[in-house]
């Protein structure tokens, strides 16, 4: 990795220098005659003609809706800014939720802003960092220059792209500290700008706003649910690289599997949606085991969880339980069938009018007739529902709103999430499972270290529901078929 700029040698340290040099004010180690050299040169790059981005239209009437719903407010909505990895290096930057459901824009320092305007009304404004200045050498000089880091659009390209105004954003938190009337902002992706707003919000009025945020990305529009369907087909491809590699896993680590996996989601998308599970063995026990250190062995089974995340940030989130060795033994099959059992139950009550916690009691009650049924509870199953029991094995909830976040819409108040009511165009997640822990004496042995997990994603429609990760097979049967295809 290329080192930035650093000042020359100083002048008595070179001996062999033969022309004084002109200081330059902005940057002392740098020659005023390499930064008159550095200023001019440059072919103009303005991008002309651009179509709006894909999203533009739906994004308009995101706006629309919050601005109706905070009539007479500035509200102030940040991308965020860059986060040190370690040293002079940076994290990989995603734009907040927030403001890329907003604006479609996913550039660090961004900040929306919808400003007042008549009764009603809001007046929309993205502040951006314009282009590198070659002027004063910040395009060259500074590690977040252009020549170091790459092109960013113009404003007028910006607005052209969004939809939407823009300015420059270093002027922003002045102006912000200098306005007046009530704010409300999206907290804790930019501490510059929550500064300039210190005396002009409370968190309870910050909360409302991001509250709102959260339960209007619940019913997905038609851009949305189509790039979810991408993002799932994409998942499905990367589901198929792995199968293709667990030889060379088999002879590596679960890590061959997380980059098999991860290739796809790069080739196809802007990244994985979240840290991929690919938990062989016991391992699939741990529910949100991202290590991926562990042996691949046949016989074993590989609890694959993973999803690619689009350009435009929406992730996919899928599941399934792999025999290694391309055929489940009978005890593997026994629970995988138990799982598959449950999340058909679970599917079927996914559908427009149903509360949202029916598909998980739907799911819950079928495992708790399973192990009742093995003999690993007593019954009646009604008991074990009403006491919780059959939670040593099912640990977790059976699904979760799915978007531009793996956990989306994770702000909502309950009683308009997991105490409400499903309708068309919500996105969710069916995945119960069955986890036996290696040390788990409550069980026959021939139990422990079996782990599995089914998971799809599925659409609220109006007559019912469309499982969107239908690609993949999910019956035990279908999946041997399919992996023997794939190896064969």
């Amino acid at each position: 990795m290329a080192d930035e700029l650093t000042p020359e040698t100083p002048e008595e340290e070179q001996p062999q220098k033969k022309h004084k040099q002109r200081k330059n004010a902005l940057y002392p180690g740098v020659s005023e005659e390499l930064a008159e050299n550095m200023r001019s040169g440059w072919a103009d790059t303005e991008l002309r003609g651009l179509e709006p981005i894909a999203q533009a239209g739906h994004t308009a009437e995101r706006r629309a809706a919050l601005s109706a719903r905070f009539p007479g407010e500035r509200l102030v909505i940040p991308a965020g800014r860059l986060k040190t990895r370690s040293n002079d290096t940076e994290y990989p930057f995603r734009a907040s939720t927030e403001y890329a459901y907003l604006t479609g824009d996913q550039t660090e320092n961004g900040v929306l802003v919808l400003e007042p305007a008549g009764e009603t009304g809001h007046q929309a404004t993205v502040y951006l960092l314009p282009r590198s200045d070659r002027e004063n050498g910040e395009f060259w000089l500074s590690g977040q220059g252009e020549l170091w880091v790459g092109r960013r659009h113009s404003l007028t390209e910006a607005e052209q792209l969004l939809g939407i105004p823009a300015k420059d954003v270093r002027k922003l938190a002045e102006a912000l500290t200098e306005a007046e009337g009530p704010v409300r902002a999206v907290r804790g992706h930019d501490s510059v700008i929550e500064a300039a707003l210190t005396d002009k919000v409370t968190k309870e009025r910050d909360e409302e706003l991001r509250v709102y945020l959260s339960e209007a990305r619940a019913v997905k529009d038609a851009f949305e649910i189509g790039e979810l369907q991408k993002a799932v087909d994409s998942t499905v491809r990367g589901f198929e690289d792995v199968v293709k590699v667990l030889d060379k896993a088999e002879a590596t680590s679960e890590r061959y599997i997380e980059g098999t996996f991860f290739l796809r989601a790069r080739v196809e998308g802007n990244d994985v949606g979240y840290g991929s599970i690919c938990a062989a063995g016991p391992h699939a026990c741990t529910l949100h085991w991202v290590r991926n250190d562990g042996d691949v062995r046949s016989g074993d089974l590989l609890l694959l969880d993973a999803g690619v995340e689009t350009h435009s940030l929406y992730t996919a989130d899928v599941t399934r339980t792999l025999p290694i060795n391309g055929t489940y033994s009978d005890i593997q099959r026994k629970i995988y069938d138990a799982v598959y059992e449950s999340q058909e139950a679970g599917i079927a009550a996914v559908k427009p009018g149903a509360k949202f916690r029916d598909f998980h009691d739907a799911s819950q009650h079928v495992l708790a007739e399973k192990l009742v049924e093995w003999g690993l509870l007593e019954g009646p199953v009604e008991r074990v529902l009403e006491l919780g029991l059959q939670r040593r094995w099912t640990l977790h909830g059976t699904g979760h709103m799915l978007g531009m976040d793996v956990h989306d819409c994770a702000a909502a108040r309950t009683e308009a999430y997991v105490d409400g009511t499903l309708e068309p165009g919500m996105c969710l997640t069916v995945e119960p499972g069955l986890y036996f822990q290696a040390d788990d004496l409550t069980v026959p042995e021939e139990y422990r270290g079996i782990g599995v997990r089914i998971e799809d994603d599925i659409l609220v429609t109006e007559d019912g529901n469309r499982n969107l990760s239908a690609g993949l097979p999910r019956t035990s049967v279908e999946v041997e078929a399919w992996m023997a295809r794939l190896k064969g």
